[in-house]
């Protein structure tokens, strides 16, 4: 109860701070939340997870640190929305996508959401996103362009790919975020509040399929396969959340990647889109 407290104070800190140093020290509560969450069944693998989650978002909030210092050193502000030092734009970028697990900072994610149970993997997949999110949300407007598409695409391009090798479903689920993550990542500068509706979308699916895996107690994919004769109508709805999480129309799961491909037409950006919708 503790934990899930501090992770809640922790991500609402975060999204209603004005200043860079309390936007920092609510990351920080939530990584330290988190913590015991992964490694409370104190196996091996659970433990390096957690090593690796804190030392990658450890770096992460250095270098966010590290960006709003900048800023203010040479502008004078610490307001959040005030960032207008191209080079603190960079690191900021550079520092959120290392937090959020974007190509090319992306190694750490599949490793630590497979050595988690399924809840703190769902933990790890949509609540722990949102701060970072909002951060990219509220400075958008002083982002590097050119290095999110590079990301996103890349982002997008990697989950797909890499997902395809694997038998865990918890990796799976990793790459398939890593994938959604470049979906919002492209379209954050050009229109945030689509990145917002993909987010809770996205949100939404996952809790869905994460909980119904829990449920079933299914972990590979050798076991989902035996799974529907226990419960065949749980069955059917997660092939259906699956087809959704995917983008398939006219599933729920199509609209905020129709919008985004739109929107990105719209500002001459139809190679990107040709890319991302591959």
């Amino acid at each position: 109860l503790i934990f899930i407290a501090s992770l809640m104070l922790g991500t609402t800190i975060t999204i209603s701070s004005k200043h860079w140093i309390m936007a920092w020290a609510g990351l920080e509560i939530n990584t330290l939340a988190i913590l015991p969450l992964i490694s409370k069944s104190h196996h091996p693998r659970a433990i390096e997870a957690a090593t690796k989650y804190f030392l990658t978002q450890a770096t992460a909030s250095a270098l966010l640190l590290f960006s709003s210092m900048t800023n203010a050193w040479h502008t004078g502000q610490w307001d959040i929305t005030q960032l207008s030092h191209p080079v603190s734009g960079v690191i900021l970028t550079s520092a959120i996508a290392m937090k959020l697990g974007l190509a090319p900072f992306h190694f750490w994610f599949p490793e630590v959401l497979q050595g988690s149970p399924l809840i703190t993997g769902l933990l790890l997949s949509t609540i722990m996103k949102l701060p970072p999110i909002a951060l990219l949300y509220m400075t958008s407007h002083s982002l590097n362009p050119t290095l999110l598409t590079v990301m996103a695409i890349l982002s997008t391009a990697l989950g797909g790919w890499m997902g395809l090798n694997q038998t865990q479903i918890r990796k799976i689920l990793a790459f398939s975020s890593i994938s959604h993550l470049g979906w919002m990542a492209i379209i954050i500068i050009y229109n945030p509040k689509l990145t917002l509706l993909n987010f809770y979308l996205y949100t939404m699916m996952t809790a869905a399929v994460f909980l119904s895996l829990n449920s079933m107690k299914v972990l590979k994919l050798s076991t989902l396969m035996t799974a529907w004769t226990k419960i065949p109508s749980l069955n059917a709805m997660l092939l259906l959340t699956l087809l959704s999480l995917a983008g398939l129309p006219p599933l729920t799961g199509f609209l905020p990647k129709w919008l985004i491909i739109q929107e990105l037409t719209k500002q001459e950006m139809a190679p990107a889109a040709t890319l991302i919708s591959l």
